[in-house]
């Protein structure tokens, strides 16, 4: 068995996107430590050079013809759907090419659920196919009734006023209507377009989703009813931690939290896409001034509309960080978050950074910007209750409440206790590794 699995290769096909790139090569170490060989096609988007982690990898890119400028300007629903109708026939030839290189060894395609063009080219040539969910099963589950829900007028409210957006969604409580993993930077019949490409299935032989059964065990038994087993195999940066960040981390910020008290700072990033206007950041600053907290935060360079880092801003901003606050263009996440002085994160709930801070224990206040974020944001809040959401127009005074909420008051202290508790559940979770295991077997 050993000897046949060491000489099989899997081919991925991530989608150019930091938050899918990094699972994605989690579980392409997660194979290889297994003993297969691993193949990464990509396109010309945030290509990931081969770094000392993936040295036995191999690369290979998709050609396509887009614009570089189309990642940026389409937004990512428009992208996706632009960019799986230009790789349809151009896999074909990239598939075509390592067939000839490696021949029989080729065990199986793995394509980011986003990357549906794949599938095609496996069934042609005869390849098991397998879609990887790098966001949550909830989120999963969404995408595959939306094309239901919208045939049958339940999705109206998202057409409607404001009030209607906040009643609950019939079937997939407790998410309300403004939860559903949609987009402002896309209309409804293109989120459809895009979400009906991904719930169907084709001729994949299974699912597996990055998440834990110990998480959302009850999406995860609504999966059961579709015609193909569904592994949940997360979360993978506990099972094999890769690095994968298509920025450069600034690692000081480390040595200043070593000079922190246990659970005193709050962490403050929001991802490697979202913007922010430069009076949100300005009243995020006056909050966090007034919380007296002591905070890391990562200003990634071009996340503030007009300016290019916080140069540009206005001066009350350099008066007010002062020797509480760290700011940095980047950070390594997952060192900030296992640090004992890291009290709370303040999150854009990303499904890799939700997962990775409550891999650390730490509770969250959440500020999703679109898509499956709104979906963590609302399970953090409600159903594992160690967050805090903030909606509306971003104020001072909401700032500065919900830091204290979360670093100062008894409510935040509970919500560490229950995220100590979720952490050890994901521990024993990855350590059991069972589902892991099925998965495995059909390789």
């Amino acid at each position: 068995m050993e000897e046949t699995q060491a000489r099989r290769r899997v081919v991925l096909v991530p989608v150019p996107a930091q938050g899918h790139i990094t699972p994605m090569m989690q579980l392409a170490k997660t194979l290889h430590l297994k003993g297969f060989s691993i193949t990464i096609a990509q396109t010309k988007f945030n290509y990931l050079s081969p770094s000392h982690d993936f040295t036995d990898f191999q690369f290979v890119t998709i050609p396509e013809s887009l614009p570089e400028s189309d990642f940026e300007n389409l937004k990512p629903i428009l992208f996706l759907l632009k960019l799986n109708k230009e790789c349809q026939v151009t896999f074909k030839n990239c598939l075509s090419q390592l067939l000839l290189q490696h021949g029989n060894d080729i065990a199986c395609v793995i394509y980011d659920e986003f990357m549906y063009f794949a599938e095609a080219a496996a069934k042609e040539f005869k390849l098991p196919n397998i879609i990887f969910s790098t966001t949550n099963a909830t989120a999963f589950v969404c995408r595959s009734v939306f094309n239901k829900l919208y045939a049958n007028n339940v999705l109206a409210p998202l057409k409607e006023s404001e009030g209607q957006q906040d009643a609950l969604v019939p079937g997939l409580q407790p998410l309300r209507y403004k939860d559903l993993p949609t987009s402002k930077f896309a209309s409804l019949e293109s989120i459809m377009e895009l979400y009906r490409n991904t719930a169907d299935k084709r001729t994949a032989s299974s699912v597996i989703i990055n998440t834990a059964s110990c998480l959302e065990s009850s999406s995860l038994s609504w999966l059961q009813r579709l015609d193909i087993p569904v592994y949940p195999i997360g979360p993978l940066h506990m099972v094999a931690p890769a690095s994968t960040s298509l920025l450069e981390e600034n690692k000081s910020c480390i040595e200043w939290l070593n000079k922190r008290k246990q659970s005193s700072v709050i962490f403050v990033s929001l991802g490697s896409i979202a913007l922010m206007e430069i009076n949100e950041v300005m009243e995020t600053a006056f909050g966090l001034a007034a919380s007296n907290q002591h905070y890391l935060w990562v200003i990634r360079p071009g996340s503030v509309r007009g300016s290019e880092w916080i140069e540009s801003l206005p001066e009350e901003f350099s008066r007010m960080v002062s020797d509480r606050s760290y700011i940095v263009k980047w950070a390594p996440q997952k060192e900030v978050l296992a640090h004992p002085a890291v009290g709370g994160f303040w999150s854009h709930c990303g499904w890799n950074s939700t997962l990775e801070s409550i891999g650390e224990g730490v509770p969250m206040i959440c500020r999703p910007f679109s898509t499956d974020q709104k979906v963590n944001a609302r399970y953090l809040e409600c159903v594992w209750r160690i967050g805090i959401q903030v909606e509306g127009e971003l104020k001072r005074e909401v700032v500065e409440r919900v830091v204290k909420r979360l670093m100062v008051d008894e409510e935040g202290e509970e919500m560490r206790k229950r995220a100590v508790i979720l952490k050890e559940k994901l521990r024993a979770s990855v350590k059991d590794g069972e589902e892991f295991v099925h998965f495995m077997k059909t390789l």
